[in-house]
C-alpha cells in the first residue's frame, strides 16, 4: 500500500506556463461575498477588503499548492451575488493596490494563486439586475424563491465587450502579481450557458455547432495572451461534465480545443442553481463510485488530454481516497472547497501526517445549507473569529433555525422539507 502522503505532497508543473505547484492540492472558488457592496451605486460595489486579505492570508498558512479566488466578476452590474469582489474596466478605480494586497496574502506561503473570472448571464437575481445578458432570451427559472429577469440576447459588439472585459481583468490581476486566472465555464453561468444548447439558440458563428458555441470562450484565451502578453501566466477552465444540453462527448471535445488553445488545467465540476435544492438522488450530473463526485469523469477526460492538467474537485474527504486518484491517473490534483473553511489548514494536516480525512457536519442532506454554513465560516475567519464547528450537531440546529427566521418561505420549505 502507497503512502497517500507521498502521492499528495508531490509538485506538479504546468505543460504550456511551465511553472509548478508544490503540491497536488488545489483550493477550488468559492464565493466569500466578503468585498464591499452598494445597492444604489454599482461604483461603491467590489473592493476588496481586509476579510478577504485575511481570508486568503488563512488560507495561505494552510500550505495549498494552488489557491483559485472565488468567482470575480468582470461587470460591476452583473454579480452572481452581494459581495462580490469586481474588476470592471468602467469603474473609477480596478483597485489595483487592494488586489495585490490579496496577491501577496495567498502566496505569502509559497502557494500559486488564480483568480477565478466570471460573468452570470442569467443567473442574476432580479434584485441585482432585472436585466441580465445572455446567449439567447432563454429565462432562468425561479428557483427556491430566488426570481431571475429575462435575459436580452447579447450582440456581437456586447460578446466582444464581453470578452474584452475579461481579458482586462486578467491584465489588472497579472499586474497585482497574479500567478493566472480561470475562466468560470460551469455552474450555470454565462460561458456555460454559451456552451449549452438549451441555453444557446443563437445562429449565428457563436450559436449551433459545438465548435461556434465554445467560440466565446476561445476568443477570451486569446485576448487574454494578447493582453497580459506573459508565457508564464497560467490560463485553467472550470468545466461542467456535464448539464442539460451539454453532453459528457461535448465536454471532452471542448476540454481538448482548450488545451489545443493552451490552457494549463482544466477543473472538473457540475451543477447550476437549478439543481441547488435537489437532494443528492436528484443529482444526475455526479457519479460517486469512489471517493470524489466527478473523479470518473475526470479519469475519462484525462485519458483524452496529453498535456493539460485535470483537477477533480468535490466530495473528497480522506487522504487516502485522494490519493487514490492520483495514483490511479484519475486526476493530475485533488480540489477542495468547503472542507477548507471547516479546516483551513486541512493541507497542511495532511501533509504533515496529522490527520487522514476532512472534519464531518451533522447536516440533513441539503446542498444549499452546506452553501450557507461554509459561507458563515469564510466571514468568520475573515474576521479573526473562531470557526463554527458544524460536526457538533447543537451549531448545526442553531444554523437552521437561523436561516429558517430569516429566508423566504420558499426557499425554507426547499430546504427543510
Amino acid at each position: 500500500m502507497f503512502d497517500p502522503v507521498d502521492q499528495l505532497s508531490q509538485p506538479v508543473t504546468f505543460p504550456f506556463s511551465g511553472r509548478t505547484a508544490k503540491n497536488r492540492f488545489l483550493k477550488s472558488a468559492m464565493s466569500e461575498r466578503l468585498a464591499t457592496f452598494s445597492p444604489f451605486d454599482p461604483c461603491r460595489r467590489g473592493q476588496p477588503t481586509e476579510e478577504l486579505v485575511r481570508l486568503y492570508e488563512t488560507w495561505a498558512k494552510g500550505d495549498i499548492g494552488i489557491i483559485v479566488t472565488g468567482n470575480i466578476q468582470i461587470k460591476k452590474d452583473h454579480l452572481e451575488a452581494t459581495g462580490n469582489a469586481i474588476i470592471d474596466k468602467n469603474l473609477p478605480s480596478v483597485f489595483l493596490q487592494e488586489w495585490t494586497e490579496v496577491a501577496r496574502a495567498a502566496k505569502s506561503q509559497g502557494s500559486l494563486v488564480i483568480g477565478q473570472l466570471n460573468h452570470p448571464g442569467r443567473q442574476v437575481s432580479i434584485n441585482i439586475q432585472p436585466y441580465p445578458e445572455a446567449p439567447s432570451d432563454v429565462e432562468q427559472p425561479s428557483t427556491g424563491g430566488l426570481l431571475f429577469g429575462r435575459p436580452t440576447p447579447l450582440t456581437k459588439d456586447g460578446i466582444k465587450d464581453i470578452v474584452d472585459r475579461f481579458a482586462f481583468a486578467a491584465s489588472i490581476l497579472h499586474e497585482a502579481g497574479f500567478d493566472g486566472v480561470q475562466l468560470h465555464a460551469a455552474h450555470g453561468y454565462l460561458l456555460s450557458q454559451f456552451l449549452a444548447k438549451r441555453t444557446n439558440l443563437r445562429t449565428d458563428e457563436y450559436g449551433g455547432s459545438l465548435v461556434n458555441r465554445a467560440q466565446i470562450l476561445l476568443e477570451i484565451i486569446a485576448a487574454i495572451r494578447e493582453a497580459v502578453q506573459s508565457p508564464s501566466f497560467i490560463i485553467s477552465v472550470k468545466l461542467n461534465s456535464h448539464d442539460e444540453g451539454f453532453c459528457i462527448e461535448e465536454s471532452i471535445t471542448v476540454a481538448k480545443l482548450l488545451e489545443d488553445a493552451g490552457v494549463d488545467f482544466i477543473e472538473v465540476s457540475g451543477g447550476a442553481y437549478e439543481q441547488i435544492t435537489r437532494s443528492s438522488q436528484e443529482k444526475s450530473y455526479t457519479v460517486k463510485t469512489r471517493e470524489g463526485y466527478f473523479v470518473e469523469y475526470a479519469e475519462l477526460l484525462r485519458s483524452h488530454l496529453k498535456l493539460s492538467k485535470v483537477v477533480a474537485t468535490g466530495g473528497f474527504q480522506t487522504s487516502q481516497g485522494m490519493a487514490d486518484a492520483i495514483s490511479r491517473g484519475a486526476a493530475d490534483i485533488i480540489g477542495l472547497a468547503r472542507p477548507l473553511t471547516a479546516e483551513p489548514l486541512l493541507v497542511r494536516d495532511i501533509l504533515r501526517g496529522e490527520t487522514k480525512q476532512a472534519k464531518g457536519d451533522k447536516f440533513p442532506e441539503s446542498p444549499m445549507l452546506r452553501f450557507v454554513a461554509s459561507a458563515a465560516q469564510m466571514a468568520e475567519i475573515g474576521n479573526g473569529q473562531d470557526i463554527t464547528d458544524f460536526d457538533n450537531e447543537f451549531q448545526v440546529a442553531r444554523l437552521i433555525a437561523k436561516m429558517q427566521k430569516e429566508i423566504p418561505v420558499a426557499i425554507s420549505e426547499a430546504l427543510f422539507s
